[in-house]
């Protein structure tokens, strides 16, 4: 490795301490939530039990990042490692051993959300994140992994019958559960222009860009 290559990546990692410290103090919009209320009614001859997920809140989490500037001339593709600034992992109650009971749970979150979770025991790290970015314009970049971050409560219900095919849920929990889960991480390179749309992970990453 030459010195200047030496020299380039001590920058960027600085660079990059820098923007975390700033980003994480605000990832732009705050995160969506999906408030559904749980239902009521049930049928004792097809229902009998179930989790219910509750309180689902979506936010964008960038768990690996690396600033990279482009001088004219030097545009085209570009390899390096990212470093680490965060992480997510799967777990009910605090736990990380993912149960069959879980998975259901988490499946149920993927319908209310409307995209894939992680139903299985699962973290960001668990793996490092060393790709190739094809950068065709000259400016200021930011290199990302990252994911949207699903957390909530859950409770577990009974139908209780009222009538022949009528019945009433009845939570059996003493009190909420609580989950996180993500969906699967996407790779990527931002810019400082254009903005993108608050949510995403795209915007989390461009929101620690230091210096635009």
């Amino acid at each position: 490795m030459t010195t200047t290559r030496w020299t380039r990546r001590r920058a960027l990692a600085a660079s990059a301490t820098t923007a975390v410290a700033v980003g994480l103090l605000s990832f732009g919009a705050a995160p969506a939530a999906h408030a559904d209320p749980l239902p009521t009614l049930c049928n004792p001859t097809v229902d009998r039990t179930t989790t219910e997920p509750f309180n689902v809140q979506i936010t964008p989490l960038v768990t690996d990042f690396l600033i990279y500037n482009v001088a004219a001339g030097t545009t085209g593709q570009h390899t390096d490692t990212l470093n680490r600034i965060s992480s997510v992992t799967t777990t009910v109650d605090n736990r990380t051993e993912i149960t069959a009971t879980a998975s259901a749970l988490f499946a149920k979150v993927e319908v209310k959300v409307g995209f894939s979770v992680q139903k299985v025991t699962s973290s960001t790290t668990s793996t490092t994140v060393s790709d190739t970015w094809n950068l065709n314009a000259p400016g200021r970049y930011g290199l990302y992994r990252g994911t949207r971050v699903v957390t909530g409560q859950y409770v577990n219900r009974v139908c209780a019958q009222t009538g022949a095919t009528t019945g009433l849920w009845v939570t059996t929990s003493p009190s909420p559960g609580t989950f996180t889960t993500y969906e699967a991480p996407e790779i990527g390179s931002v810019g400082c222009a254009p903005a993108q749309p608050a949510g995403t992970v795209r915007r989390a990453a461009q929101l620690l860009i230091s210096s635009c």
